[in-house]
């Protein structure tokens, strides 16, 4: 198996025609897609130190700031989990 490496500024590029292409008008990088996949594990309930293993902090701290921007998400719900499958 072929393996590759891309640079960070190839990466970055890559990234910041996404965004154009998608019509994003918030700045965003490619660390706010590292923040969204630790703040979706987490309200999904994973367990935070498997988080911290998958993002590779040493220190349970650095992991924790996803901790208090996430709400309860148990409680919510996307519209489309109230549609019966029988319908």
């Amino acid at each position: 198996m072929a393996r590759w490496h891309a640079s960070p500024s190839t990466l970055r590029r890559a990234f910041k025609r996404a965004v154009a292409q998608a019509k994003i008008i918030k700045h965003v990088g490619p660390h706010t897609l590292r923040h969204s996949f630790a703040s979706h594990l987490l309200a999904a309930g994973t367990d935070i130190r498997t988080i911290q293993t998958l993002l590779g902090h040493r220190n349970i701290e650095t992991t924790m700031i996803y901790t208090h921007i996430t709400p309860d998400h148990k409680q919510v719900c996307s519209p489309l989990d109230l549609i019966r499958k029988d319908d």
